[in-house]
């Protein structure tokens, strides 16, 4: 079994970059051995060059369809939240919407939808916050003044009144999709058993209610001042623009600041589990036990994400992973099963979940668990398993690369993490690089028994906590 990637990811890679304005090479006779080579894959076109006050610019013209993307991504997530301060980032991503100088008081959202936006928001992650909006393309310059307003002319309209409106807002936004839902204790827990005190994964991005309690004023004045200036800040514009009226709209709203400083964003080691850590939660809001195995593993494009990537489509693809298989199909002990590597920045984690059917023996299904990872750890996978993953990757990456804001997003993700945008190719090739061997050597590192962190959910009624 070759360790390339198929030829059916070869046809996909041609046949989905036609569909976002990147050429595709010409039909070719099906080759003997069946791959794509890093070099055969085309890249986004683009173009990257900074303003002189520090501000990144990414172009990526594509004018078939009259939509223009707007994106920013700050270089600040979660992650580089000061102990006591979690939350900062996400809390920080609502006061952005609030309002700006010249734009009004809660007018963002307003002013884009009577000009027709069809897409915008922002989000925080462990390593960014990202604003955008799409627009009918004759709206481009409207779009930048909004973005170029916040970034230059938040702080007159950042006062008590709107820090505590958005503070509960929050809040609230933290009962409803952490607290108040089946599992929510548990994703906190897992994190509390991952990372130790200080390491800034550890309160997860929403933050805990306490650290956004005592959040003042003068705190998000601070954490404008340092992670919001232009040097800290990537402007992606893509779609249907020219180039040139493109630069001239982004040095009128953009060039005027000042030169600015991109913050230092020290790095934590690796966190190390000595463990196995083991935990019970009882959850009023779950209806079934799930258990969930946890290691922390290597970061977002580091040596060994690509790896366990694969490691994790071979265990718990729906319908052809060997948990999924035997728990699910075979034993029928699981309602369902997930195996994943959340990639991160700095580190990363490689989950192995199980919601159990009520009648199901816990100690039995952690059995099969235990079996199937020490199997990994010991022998390869089969070069079908392989070829399965790799083609699933391939496909789910290519395929998402046909919305103009999904483009943008990822030569933003690049250009964030590794320094460039182009990093298409060598992306692909991670997984079309990767062996058996390679997944096996990097299971075995990983997904030790005394790394790992084990968390059990038990629900209980509503009232007897």
């Amino acid at each position: 079994m070759t360790n390339r990637v198929p030829l059916l990811c070869a046809w996909l890679v041609a046949a989905g970059l036609a569909a976002t304005g990147v050429p595709a090479q010409a039909a070719q006779p099906a080759p003997e051995q069946p791959a794509a080579a890093p070099s055969e894959i085309p890249q986004l076109a683009h173009e990257k060059y900074a303003l002189p006050n520090g501000l990144t610019v990414i172009l990526h013209p594509d004018r078939r369809v009259p939509l223009v993307a707007v994106d920013v991504w700050y270089h600040v997530g979660s992650g580089n939240e000061a102990p006591g301060r979690s939350g900062f980032a996400h809390l920080f991503e609502h006061m952005m919407f609030q309002g700006s100088q010249h734009v009004g008081e809660d007018r963002h959202f307003d002013i884009l939808k009577q000009l027709g936006s069809s897409n915008v928001n922002g989000t925080t992650s462990t390593d960014r916050t990202n604003y955008y909006e799409v627009l009918p393309s004759h709206q481009l310059e409207a779009g930048l003044w909004l973005e170029s307003d916040r970034m230059g002319y938040l702080l007159p309209l950042l006062t008590q009144q709107s820090l505590d409106n958005q503070r509960e807002v929050v809040r609230n936004e933290r009962r409803q999709s952490y607290d108040n839902v089946p599992y929510g204790k548990e994703r906190f827990e897992t994190s509390l058993l991952l990372y130790p005190e200080g390491h800034p994964y550890r309160y997860m991005t929403i933050g805990r209610h306490e650290d956004l309690q005592a959040a003042s004023v003068q705190d998000v004045r601070a954490f404008f001042q340092k992670w919001y200036a232009p040097a800290n800040a990537t402007l992606i514009v893509a779609g249907d623009f020219e180039v040139d009226k493109a630069k001239a709209l982004i040095d009128k709203w953009f060039g005027s600041f000042p030169k600015s400083v991109r913050p230092e964003r020290p790095a934590p080691a690796l966190p190390e589990v000595a463990g196995p850590k083991r935990s019970e939660v009882q959850d009023p809001f779950a209806k079934l036990r799930r258990v969930r195995y946890a290691w922390n593993s290597p970061g977002l494009y580091a040596p060994g994400d690509a790896d366990l990537d694969v490691l994790s489509y071979a265990l718990g693809a729906s319908g052809t992973g060997r948990l999924y298989k035997l728990l699910v199909h075979e034993k029928q002990t699981c309602q369902s099963v997930s195996v994943y590597q959340a990639s991160a920045g700095f580190s990363s984690t490689f989950n192995v979940v199980c919601d159990l059917r009520p009648d199901a023996d816990l100690a039995e299904v952690e059995k099969v668990f235990d079996a199937e990872l020490d199997r990994v750890a010991k022998e390869p996978i089969s070069g079908r398993e392989l070829a399965r993953a790799v083609t699933s990757v391939e496909a789910s990456f290519v395929w998402g690369l046909e919305d103009l804001l999904a483009r943008a997003e990822v030569l933003q993700a690049y250009d964030h993490h590794l320094g460039t945008p182009d990093w298409m190719a060598k992306d692909l090739a991670r997984y079309n690089e990767a062996t058996a061997e390679s997944v096996r050597q990097w299971a075995e590192k990983t997904l030790t028994r005394q790394h790992r962190v084990e968390v059990v959910t038990l629900p209980v009624e509503r009232g007897a906590l």
